[in-house]
């Protein structure tokens, strides 16, 4: 992946982590677990998305005036012109973690935002982020992982 991803540690939940690597030293194959943490992920920032609204749920910074007029299409729309950074979100699960992101190298630039000193000049742009989980999001994983390791 070579745009944006995100990670999550698993601090504040000592638990988990233990019993993760517990199974993880005995050979187990979370990779399942994943792969449902990576459809969850999907569906959460496709929510997100059409909402046009960060993981903490702040609205995007509204596009400039000047950029609204040269915009040629989805003219109403933040971090949409061709839709592809948010309808190619995607997700690498194996047997021990999983990766989240875009493939976009301009992913990046859209979350931290840009400064008029980087190339190229329009690069000045607000921060709109958009890549993260949100507090239900972290329940939902917790949930996902408590009911993989608690299976028998």
């Amino acid at each position: 992946m070579v745009g944006v991803n995100y990670s999550i540690r698993l601090d504040g939940i000592e638990h988990i982590r233990e019993r993760i690597n517990e199974l993880l030293t005995r050979g187990q194959n979370l990779e399942p677990a994943f792969q449902d943490i990576g459809e969850m992920l999907l569906l959460s920032h496709n929510e997100r998305w059409a909402k046009q609204e960060s993981p903490d749920g702040q609205p995007w910074q509204p596009l400039s005036e000047g950029y609204k007029k040269r915009k040629k299409k989805n003219q109403s729309l933040i971090l949409v012109l061709n839709q592809h950074l948010g309808r190619e979100l995607n997700y690498n699960a194996w047997r021990t973690g999983i990766t989240f992101g875009t493939p976009y190298e301009y992913g990046a630039i859209h979350h931290f935002g840009g400064t008029s000193d980087m190339r190229p000049q329009n690069a000045a742009i607000p921060a709109r982020p958009w890549l993260g989980v949100s507090d239900e999001d972290t329940e939902q994983i917790y949930q996902i992982l408590g009911d993989f390791l608690t299976a028998e």
